[in-house]
């Protein structure tokens, strides 16, 4: 007999579950991105992580955020922008999200990071998203990353060594359980850059792995 294989469903789909069902908790919010975009330890400071690199730079940024979620954490960031380009793949959260944040040089934008083509910009921030999507997504996504001079990329990965990037069904879940998280610069996505540096870590209480920030620049 046959084993049934596991048949995805479309991603924006599965996002929009995912918030509908508040199966990364916070039932008392409209929308809510999960513990990674509202635990205080954890956004403060990634945050000020994130703040000294942006006002490292005379001139303000232009700052494209892929998965921008609920915006408890961007909306800090817009400030330090000479423009933010918020973007997620879920229309009813991009559309909440343009009617709560307001500024001249904030955009929102309802786009498939791993189909659709993607603004131009010095800097994209890409927060706990990859490690809920698919191989062949993130290598989608991993194509475009050399058009920009700047990724700050955060990753929920275990501690200590472990096999990077098995691939999943995107989704809730991420890498984790199977004591794996994404390397971008491992196969199979290899991607090529200039220099790196690790901005921010926070270390899991009961062994559930750390999140890690890293500056990749691009030649």
């Amino acid at each position: 007999m046959a084993t049934k294989t596991k048949k995805p469903w479309p991603t924006k789909a599965v996002m929009t579950q995912i918030y509908d069902m508040k199966l990364w908790g916070g039932k008392d919010f409209d929308f809510y991105s999960g513990t990674g975009s509202h635990d205080t330890e954890i956004v403060t400071t990634y945050i000020n992580a994130v703040t000294a690199f942006l006002k490292s730079f005379s001139k303000p940024l232009t700052i494209c955020d892929f998965g921008c979620g609920d915006f408890n954490i961007g909306k800090h960031l817009v400030p330090l922008s000479k423009k933010y380009i918020a973007i997620d793949i879920v229309k009813a959260l991009i559309e909440r999200n343009q009617n709560l944040f307001k500024a001249a040089h904030l955009e929102f934008h309802c786009l498939d990071i791993a189909k659709d083509q993607l603004p131009t910009a010095d800097c994209v921030i890409i927060r706990q998203v990859l490690q809920h999507l698919s191989n062949p997504e993130i290598q989608s996504i991993v194509t475009q990353l050399q058009a920009y001079k700047y990724l700050i990329l955060t990753e929920h990965i275990p501690l200590g060594n472990f096999t990077p990037n098995k691939d999943i069904i995107s989704g809730q879940g991420i890498r984790i359980k199977q004591h794996s998280g994404v390397n971008i610069l491992e196969a199979p996505f290899n991607l090529k850059i200039k220099n790196k540096k690790q901005l921010d870590e926070h270390i899991l209480e009961n062994n559930k792995g750390r999140i890690v920030t890293i500056l990749y620049t691009m030649f």
